[in-house]
């Protein structure tokens, strides 16, 4: 793979000018150059990038990092990271998880994220880490920057570990309100719906859950045979808002006795019509703010 400097910045969060900076003064990476004279950058230069990140954020100076070898700065990282600030090790956390995820190191990866679930949680995990490392790489896959294989193999190590602790969750046997949990049919990116179940279940809530690419069909039999007091699907993808609105209207007439909670794309959401009867969530604090006590973290 191959990136942009641009790319290098959504990955790592250190804007542009400040990478070429650091090309300049500290020979921090050396980047290949196009035909146009454009930088380009391998997995290893990405990865160099991000180890400095990390040991930037610990407070020591680039200008010391960049004189390391590769094996100090392996030494350095894991002596570093227990003396940082909390804010600090969320943002370790993040590049250093993007790093093991470029590289398909999946031993490394998941040791790293079963650490951040010991130390916070899986809520808070979640919140700060896994939200913000998914909304990082989901730039770039939009933009098709990054190969489909590294989202598949985030994603899918990421839905073990929601799914290990959802099943760590008794099942609410006096719930007073039931949930049902799907996505549309044209819609297949459920980690967000699958942390709505976590959190959900965690707040004695009972939940049905039908996962991703759910049609209007099974719909109307899931309400044939059960009360459902709330319903919370998302909206990911860009989709042309007639479309939309067509869907809208179609749902609420089978659903007309559950309140509906809608999350995801907000260009498209903010554009439809007559959905005063819908909660829309814009956040993941809106979410969970709206869910009452909570039983379990």
């Amino acid at each position: 793979m191959t990136y942009t400097i641009s790319d290098l910045e959504q990955l790592s969060g250190i804007q542009s000018h400040t990478i070429r900076i650091w090309e300049q003064r500290y020979n921090a990476l050396t980047p290949m150059r196009s035909e146009g004279n454009t930088r380009l950058y391998d997995d290893k230069q990405l990865v160099k990038l991000l180890n400095i990140v990390s040991l930037n954020q610990s407070g020591l100076k680039i200008s010391k990092i960049c004189k390391l070898s590769d094996a100090e700065v392996k030494t350095l990282l894991v002596k570093e990271y227990h003396q940082i600030s909390t804010d600090q090790q969320v943002e370790y956390y993040i590049t250093q998880l993007i790093k093991f995820g470029i590289a398909f190191d999946e031993k490394s990866f998941c040791s790293l994220l079963d650490e951040a679930l010991s130390t916070y949680g899986l809520s808070a995990t979640y919140k700060n880490i896994m939200y913000p490392l998914l909304t990082r790489l989901g730039l770039m896959w939009l933009k098709e920057d990054i190969c489909p294989a590294h989202e598949h193999f985030l994603t899918n190590i990421i839905k073990q570990k929601i799914f290990s602790a959802i099943n760590e969750i008794p099942i609410a046997e006096d719930a007073e309100k039931t949930w049902l949990l799907f996505l549309p049919e044209d819609e297949d990116h459920d980690i967000g719906l699958l942390y709505a179940n976590y959190f959900l279940r965690s707040a004695n809530q009972k939940v049905i859950f039908l996962g991703s690419k759910v049609p209007l069909s099974s719909l109307e039999k899931v309400f044939a045979t059960n009360y459902i007091d709330h319903i919370l699907f998302f909206m990911v993808k860009s989709r042309h808002v007639k479309m939309a609105q067509q869907y809208i209207y179609q749902l609420s007439e089978i659903c007309q006795n559950a309140k509906i909670h809608l999350a995801g794309n907000g260009n498209v959401i903010e554009k439809l019509e007559n959905i005063s009867h819908i909660n829309w969530i814009k956040s993941l604090n809106d979410f969970e703010n709206s869910i009452p006590t909570r039983i379990t973290t």
